[in-house]
């Protein structure tokens, strides 16, 4: 495999790049090129991998791109600089036949490019804290975990009625902590950027409940539908949630 960076025009031979951990992150660009890749938490995350474990990982992210040029933008308007592979021909996916979960098309690989750990980092903060766990050698095993307790969505469906394009729509929704443990909040994802979610405690008593507010900013007049991972200490965590709706002219 031959790799790149967006900035410059040299290939550089994926075996010639050496670090003791490879975080290898694969993403078809069909539909919303911008909701898939979230190339500034992927910035984020590699900032702190390399403030914290120095010259340790490398990240790779693989593009299927339907939309070249859309690709392309989005890559220099976040000024992505990590190593990217343009796979024309989705080589990549065909040899592995990777499932059709986003969620499990990222991989963490040891410095002789066996899989070690499968899971998105930037949607799932326990997947998060586990890579970064095993790229310091931190034992994994017996990792105490917070208790589980119950909860209770006020609207696990959002459905918004027509309006403008334009305009960006702002949705309150309630979750409430139905069990015996305080619930803690670990983090919220959305499957798209234009989908943002505003919350203000991460840790829950019981019978108590927090109002988080979800915005929307189509990208252009659309029927649209989204989701909102909710990850906490519930038995099916995340929860996931649906906004769905249509911008128009």
């Amino acid at each position: 495999m031959y790799l790149s960076t967006y900035n410059d025009n040299r290939c550089v031979d994926f075996k010639e790049i050496k670090k003791e951990y490879t975080i290898l992150h694969y993403v078809d660009t069909i539909g919303c090129v911008s909701c898939k890749l979230h190339l500034n938490l992927w910035k984020q995350f590699v900032d702190e991998l390399d403030s914290i474990t120095p010259n340790k990982v490398k990240c790779i992210i693989c593009f299927y791109p339907k939309w070249k040029q859309l690709l392309f933008k989005n890559l220099k308007l976040n000024n992505y600089s990590e190593y990217v592979y343009i796979d024309e021909k989705d080589s990549l996916n065909l040899l592995n036949k990777f499932p059709e979960n986003e969620n499990y098309r990222t991989f963490l690989l040891d410095n002789e490019n066996k899989v070690i750990g499968i899971g998105n980092p930037i949607h799932n903060p326990g997947i998060r804290n586990l890579y970064i766990d095993m790229i310091q050698g931190n034992n994994t095993k017996g990792k105490t975990y917070n208790k589980i307790t119950e909860v209770e969505i006020e609207r696990p469906i959002i459905r918004i009625d027509n309006f403008h394009w334009k305009e960006v729509k702002t949705i309150k929704n309630k979750i409430r902590n139905i069990g015996e443990n305080p619930l803690i909040i670990e983090g919220i994802s959305t499957s798209c950027d234009c989908t943002t979610v505003d919350y203000k405690e991460t840790k829950i008593e019981p019978n108590e409940e927090l109002t988080f507010e979800i915005s929307y900013k189509a990208e252009k007049p659309e029927t649209f539908y989204r989701t909102i991972s909710i990850f906490c200490n519930v038995a099916n965590s995340p929860i996931e949630l649906t906004i769905e709706g249509k911008a128009i002219e």
